[in-house]
């Protein structure tokens, strides 16, 4: 079916759209279809009319094309094109294809246009598929709304998912600059008490407190300190002031940490003072070095930057303190060391020059530690005519040790002007000392020599045993068994043992800081002996006594560590010549 109309005006248009309208009903065209037809067609002409001319309509029905998804489906085609005979001739047709179902019976796509009932119920069809058009569009409109809200809501969704994910991503930077900072303060101040604690090992690990003094310095300079001065106060308790900032005296007068600066420092147990004189553009930290009396000096410390870390402050105070507990025990063991080594010294008597023995003693302190005080000797001549030669050992060190060391040397001369051999003399001792000093010991070798006696008479305690070089320049140790400690909870009676002594023998008497060593052992220190003994000839010994008791220390000391202290005496029985 093929139908066409002729369009010069609008009525013509008009006529060709409710034809349109009414043909596309009968082929059964659904109303939304219809509708859109007929509104395209409607502005398709209205466009046309305005070039003017004369237009033909041409509605066509058919079948849709093989390749489309409606294959062999009916179809409505439309065409407005220009007529051949007119000035718009040759311009494109407008074309629109529309699908027909099926065709509603009874419903004729022939009638006149111009009978007013046929316009009348165009009108009347049009307006019922503008109705369902219009509620199309209504029900369009209400899911457009439906989905609108949906999009609202999904859109309010996302905002407060975002708005969590934010807060939890502020708190998560939250917690890792929290863990960042609580690592950085962890490792800081790990990094502190490490080097307290080794600061302390040196300072500690000296005796000296001039050493002392001299290494706190290099411990704090560059990382905790530009510079660092200390100010120990004399030993007759003089400050001499002018000289130090005046915050280090009021640290001095009150033994509290005192801050100079132009701004107050905030520092934990620290009192804020004005601008050093001296140097007013640097911070000043003073630090007392206190003690249970009174400060021993001040530490006054300017700060590597522009100011301290409270911490680090905090630590420098510790560690100060910590130099100062130093400082005074060195000081006070420098005392204590001073003071039993000059009663030792002067409790070691002058040697006897008994006739035809030759003696040469020799006493060296340790270098080493608070060990000095237990080692004597002495040697003096007996009511008949003999002479006593004795080297003894205290167990301990100190000024105790000195003072113990002296009451038995004077014990042992009173019990020797009695008479007595050297076992009877060292067993007199042993009961002394358990009354006297339960908790002391000592060790001792006596040897008895007598004009009129060619024999040496000898008891040892607990001793090194003593080495005797012969004329002809043979050693022997003589290491007969000795008896127990002096002072240990036994009752105990030391025996006495000779050997022969002809002239030009000597022998060595020593204490275990001669010939000991940790490592090694005493035994091949008394090989070292004999040896070094051995290797002097009896001319030698005869004309330098002195002298040969100096080549033996030499030696023998040589790889020693002097923590000990070292007694040697030599007793020489000059020859007949």
């Amino acid at each position: 079916m093929t139908r066409t109309w002729q369009i010069t005006d609008v009525t013509d248009a008009a006529r060709a759209r409710i034809a349109t309208a009414r043909l596309a009903a009968a082929y059964g065209v659904p109303p939304l279809e219809r509708t859109r037809l007929v509104a395209s067609l409607g502005t398709q002409l209205r466009l046309c009319l305005a070039k003017g001319g004369t237009w033909r309509l041409t509605l066509e029905t058919g079948t849709a094309s093989p390749v489309t998804p409606e294959a062999g489906a009916s179809v409505l085609h439309a065409v407005v094109a220009p007529a051949r005979d007119t000035a718009t001739a040759g311009q494109p047709p407008w074309r629109v294809t529309v699908p027909c179902p099926e065709a509603v019976p009874g419903v004729g796509a022939d009638a006149a246009v111009d009978d007013p009932a046929v316009l009348a119920e165009a009108l009347l069809g049009a307006d019922e598929d503008t109705a369902l058009v219009l509620d199309r569009l209504s029900e369009q409109e209400h899911l457009v709304d439906f989905h609108r809200e949906e999009l609202q809501q999904t859109n309010q969704g996302v905002v407060a998912l975002h708005a969590e994910l934010d807060a939890a991503g502020r708190a998560q930077r939250e917690a890792f600059a929290a863990e960042r900072k609580a690592r950085t303060e962890a490792e800081n101040a790990r990094r502190r008490l490490t080097f307290l604690a080794d600061a302390s090992a040196v300072l500690t690990a000296s005796l000296d407190h001039h050493e002392i003094v001299r290494r706190l310095p290099e411990l704090l300079v560059p990382e905790y300190a530009a510079s660092v001065d200390v100010w120990l106060f004399e030993q007759d308790g003089e400050r001499p002031g002018p000289a130090h900032p005046a915050a280090a005296v009021v640290a001095a007068r009150t033994g509290r940490p005192q801050y100079a600066a132009a701004h107050p420092g905030g520092l934990s147990g620290v009192d804020d003072q004005p601008p050093s004189a001296l140097e007013p553009e640097r911070p000043l930290l003073c630090v007392p070095l206190p003690t249970r009396q009174a400060p021993l000096g001040v530490v006054t410390l300017s700060p590597p930057g522009e100011r301290w870390d409270p911490d680090d402050a905090v630590m420098l105070i510790e560690l100060t303190r910590r130099a100062s507990t130093a400082i005074d025990h060195a000081q006070r063991y420098q005392h204590n060391r001073d003071i039993a080594e000059t009663l030792q010294r002067a409790l070691l008597t002058e040697l006897p020059a008994p006739p035809g023995l030759a003696l040469a003693a020799r006493y060296l302190p340790a270098t080493h530690g608070l060990n000095i005080g237990g080692d004597w000797y002495d040697a003096f001549r007996q009511p008949d005519g003999g002479t006593i030669a004795v080297v003894g050992d205290v167990t301990g060190h100190g000024l105790r040790a000195a003072v113990m060391m002296s009451q038995l040397r004077t014990a042992l001369r009173a019990y020797a002007v009695d008479g007595g051999s050297p076992g009877r003399l060292l067993t007199r001792l042993h009961i002394f000392l358990h009354h006297l000093q339960p908790d002391l010991f000592a060790t001792a070798v006596i040897a008895r020599f007598h004009p009129d006696d060619p024999t040496l008479t000898w008891a040892a305690a607990g001793h090194p045993p003593p080495v005797l070089r012969t004329p002809d320049g043979r050693v022997q140790t003589l290491d007969a068994k000795p008896g127990a400690m002096l002072g240990i909870p036994l009752r105990q009676e030391i025996a006495d043992h000779t050997v022969p002594l002809a002239p030009g023998s000597t022998l060595a008497l020593y204490t275990d800081g001669l010939v000991e060593r940790r490592a090694l052992g005493i035994d091949p220190g008394i090989e070292r002996l004999a040896e070094a003994l051995g290797s002097f000839g009896s001319a030698r010994l005869e004309a330098d006594l002195d002298g040969s008791a100096d080549g033996i220390l030499r030696p023998l000391l040589s790889d020693s560590q002097r923590d000990d202290d070292v007694c040697l005496l030599l007793c020489h029985l000059r020859g007949s010549g």
